[in-house]
């Protein structure tokens, strides 16, 4: 009886200690069976998910088979192909016939785990995590290799966290159907290197010129580097930052015991020979700016597709010859031809694709220097000046700019034309200064600069930066009578069984200014090159054209047209450095010289309309019978006066020296005064003749001067005007 009666005690007393336990214990208890419960659902859902998964994946040789990319046949206008572009396999190697060193540095720069994880790397996640709360963003990824191959089957790259949990289960899946070796062999012969060279054979003959299974440890350093970024690292895109990406591959690779310290000191990836690129230069200039058009031009379309081009297959060999047999030591050089539609018959962007596939004609900016003046003689022509107009060619200043002329010297009296053909800096700036810079400016962006333009005073002599095929597309439209042109590449696109995705419709211009205004420029721009500064640009026939050179020759130019062809060079540094004799008048004109014989010489010759056909300004008959004899007109001046008819004409006009200019040209004017229906002192008083001068131009006196045959001179007989000695000149 006293030991049951203990017991109980003992089991009372358990129990009072039992419901005394703290209430975290309790909690924490509760909070564990019930994860643990939900682990084990989730595992079992993630268990069911990838088996499910890995049922529905391809076999491994279902995977071999499968290709990516889209495959593009680019031909020029004569159908010829031109080059091949997308995916390149090469052979595929198994697992055993890939190079050790190829499959040691892949993994190691790669996925250092891969022989560990399950497909997903816990710890590569974290360490990603915590590098993204540390600096603000990603950077460093945590994919597998595993996972990357995932992406590169079945995925996209778009960076949604939907994409990374599908991944992570495609990869599960893959671990759990194939073995490690199968997803490296996999992984190996699909991954993009570049190039469009998909897998590790492609990728070693496209850039050393040899099978895969020759790679050397070097060689594979540099192609493990490129996964990171293909087109960044492509050895024939930029071979020193493949270089340096190589290196880091070393590294990594001996820290992480791969390689000894003694084997990565004995390598010199510099020393590696990078094949030569079959039909990848100077043609790629163009399809690299062609190409990406498509994805507006298309839609959307993966299948197989040839695309027929402008380019001239005969051009584009005498361009890139022109280019490489004239642009000066260490300099860079590109050109741009187009036809009279605008379409591009030639581009080079570089002396050399292979060496660097930089679009310097349509991707860099550099300043165009007396180039420019085309915009500027445009804007005083359409202002009202003519070829002929005389003006002074001596020293300016403009609010505190003062231009000089190349060489110091100054002509004095000239005519417009001899002005252009000869660059004068000092005319254009006062005539800049009279028509307005932001005249200029405007003038400039109608005819199709897209660039940032100045409308400080130095503008006027070239100091806004410029594309070169804008600069074309200028002068393009010049020959093209004022009337816009717009550059294109892509004649159509058909596929692989004929159908017709895109057809180019010839586009009509807009008059961008008045026929007269275009044909004056183009009589400018032919004595440039008759008698000016584009001597060099001679071929026979006749050539429109304008020289350019900047400050200590960084850049040379020369833009111009023949026979319907428009044509512009561009010779400089990379790094914008002085290239000795370096002037658009030699090497460039040159350039587009020995290009432009080849390019006209089976059009007929083309003689440039410089007529200027002024608009007429008459009444209609009925008009001037109501309006009566003008010789009977009379008028009361703005201080009272009667003017009187058959009052001399050649009354009260201003002589040198009284203060009187006898200036009656009001250059505000979009078209040419009508004629005048009364005496010239009417025509003096009624349009402000001794109203003080613009600051511009200035008249001198006056001098006798023929127009050229074809021409016609404006009312009044040809102009005189003097430029300032400086701003506060009288």
């Amino acid at each position: 009886m006293a030991a049951a009666s203990r017991r109980r005690r003992r089991r009372k007393g358990g129990s009072k200690t039992a419901a005394k336990k703290p209430l975290w214990r309790r909690i924490f208890r509760g909070a564990f069976g019930w994860g643990l419960a939900l682990a084990l659902v989730g595992a079992a859902f993630l268990g069911t998910a990838v088996l499910m998964t890995a049922r529905d994946l391809p076999g491994f040789y279902d995977l071999k088979s499968s290709q990516a990319g889209q495959t593009i046949v680019v031909r020029a206008r004569d159908g010829t192909e031109l080059v091949s572009l997308g995916p390149s396999y090469g052979r595929w190697l198994p697992h055993d016939e890939i190079p050790l060193v190829m499959r040691s540095a892949m993994v190691t720069v790669e996925d250092r785990r891969f022989r560990s994880h399950i497909g997903v790397d816990p710890i590569g996640v974290a360490r990603s995590l915590w590098v993204r709360v540390e600096s603000g963003r990603w950077k460093q990824g945590g994919s597998t290799i595993t996972q990357q191959l995932a992406r590169n089957i079945f995925l996209n790259n778009n960076r949604t966290f939907g994409r990374k949990l599908r991944e992570a289960l495609l990869a599960l899946a893959l671990e759990w159907k194939f073995s490690k070796d199968q997803i490296l062999e996999l992984y190996l012969n699909k991954v993009y290197f570049g190039g469009g060279a998909y897998g590790v054979d492609a990728a070693s003959r496209k850039f050393f010129g040899h099978p895969g299974t020759q790679l050397s440890l070097s060689e594979a350093a540099i192609v493990a580097g490129l996964v990171k970024a293909p087109s960044r690292y492509s050895p024939t895109a930029d071979l020193d930052a493949a270089i340096s990406r190589g290196k880091v591959v070393l590294k990594v690779m001996q820290a992480n015991e791969v390689i000894s310290a003694s084997e990565a000191a004995e390598i010199r990836l510099e020393d590696v020979g990078i094949a030569k690129q079959k039909g990848q230069n100077s043609v790629r200039y163009f399809t690299d700016w062609a190409l990406p058009q498509l994805d507006f031009l298309l839609p959307d379309n993966t299948e197989p597709i040839e695309v027929w081009t402008t380019l001239d297959i005969g051009m584009q060999r005498a361009a890139t010859a022109a280019i490489q047999g004239n642009a000066p030591k260490n300099a860079q050089g590109a050109m741009v031809s187009l036809d009279r539609n605008g379409a591009v018959l030639a581009m080079v962007g570089g002396t050399d694709y292979v060496t660097s596939n930089y679009n310097r004609a349509v991707n860099s900016v550099r300043q165009p220097g007396s180039a420019w003046k085309l915009f500027v003689y445009l804007a005083a022509l359409e202002a009202g000046y003519v070829p002929i107009d005389r003006v002074y060619d001596e020293p300016v200043t403009i609010q505190g700019w003062s231009p000089r002329n190349s060489g110091g010297n100054y002509a004095g009296e000239i005519d417009v034309r001899s002005a252009f053909a000869y660059s004068k800096n000092t005319v254009a700036a006062a005539l800049g200064n009279e028509v307005g810079f932001s005249a200029v400016a405007a003038m400039a962006r109608r005819f199709g600069i897209t660039t940032p333009v100045t409308t400080l005073p130095s503008m006027v002599l070239g100091t806004s930066e410029v594309r070169l095929i804008d600069m074309v597309r200028a002068f393009a439209s010049v020959s093209a009578k004022g009337s816009s042109i717009e550059p294109f590449g892509i004649v159509r696109v058909k596929t692989a069984d004929g159908d017709v995705l895109y057809e180019h419709e010839e586009a009509r211009g807009h008059v961008l200014v008045p026929q007269y205004v275009a044909a004056g420029i183009t009589d400018l721009l032919q004595s440039a090159v008759a008698t000016g500064t584009g001597k060099a640009a001679q071929i026979g026939r006749p050539v429109a054209g304008k020289t350019g050179t900047t400050s200590s020759n960084k850049d040379g130019w020369f833009l111009g047209f023949s026979s319907g062809i428009t044509t512009g060079v561009w010779m400089g540094r990379d790094d914008a450095r002085a290239v000795p004799g370096l002037q658009g008048g030699r090497a460039p004109a040159r350039a587009f010289a020995a290009f432009m014989r080849f390019a006209v010489k089976d059009r007929p010759v083309e003689q440039f309309d410089t007529d200027l056909k002024l608009p007429d300004w008459q009444l209609e008959p009925d008009d001037e019978y109501l309006m009566g004899d003008p010789e009977e007109y009379y008028f009361v001046d703005e201080d009272g006066n009667l003017i009187e008819p058959g009052l001399d004409s050649n009354a009260g006009r201003g002589q040198p020296g009284t203060g009187d200019t006898g200036y009656s040209r009001d250059r505000g004017f979009e078209q040419p005064e009508p004629p005048p229906a009364a005496g010239d002192e009417f025509l003096d008083r009624a349009i402000g003749a001794n109203r003080p001068v613009d600051p511009g131009l200035r008249p001198a006196p006056p001098r006798p001067a023929s127009p050229r045959q074809g021409e016609r001179a404006p009312p009044g007989g040809p102009a005189v005007y003097h430029i300032p000695l400086g701003e506060n000149a009288p």
